[in-house]
């Protein structure tokens, strides 16, 4: 079984611009919506903004996973960006973030959004994958990273 079968090929993003923490909010919210019809971009964004009020969503080594529970929104949704140059993202490691992984899941979602957190955080603290993921020449490349399971990457 795939690692992150809820996200597709076409939501992996080898390249977004952005300058500071709220702008990669907003990017990643704009494309959220373009992949969701329904859902407003707005309501993603403020659901994105409230979420890291609580804390940041900066695990460290680079990486974020902006996430949030949104009415409407009938399945997990899966967005993973690479960022065209660092920003700070008030990581807990202080390090600026390049890679985040936007997670959006249903309303009621409950112990599935935890469950689906916790998978990306773990395919993410995958040993190299960072480096691997920084070295991808495309979003092709990055979508098989993401998707493949340890045992196909070896």
């Amino acid at each position: 079984m795939p690692l992150l079968e809820f996200l597709k090929p076409e939501a992996v993003l080898p390249a977004l611009r952005a300058q500071g923490k709220k702008q990669v909010l907003q990017e990643l919210a704009a494309q959220a919506a373009r992949h969701l019809p329904g859902l407003d971009e707005r309501e993603i964004f403020e659901t994105l903004l409230q979420r890291e009020r609580l804390g940041s969503t900066g695990i460290g080594e680079g990486v974020a996973i902006p996430h949030g529970k949104l009415p409407g929104l009938d399945t997990l949704f899966g967005l993973m960006a690479r960022l065209e140059r660092p920003v700070d993202f008030e990581a807990l490691d202080g390090q600026p973030v390049d890679i985040a992984f936007l997670l959006l899941a249903p309303e009621g979602a409950g112990a599935d959004h935890l469950k689906a957190l916790a998978r990306v955080a773990r395919v993410l603290r995958e040993p190299g994958i960072i480096d691997r993921i920084r070295a991808a020449r495309d979003a092709d490349a990055l979508y098989a990273l993401l998707t493949q399971s340890p045992a196909q990457a070896a």
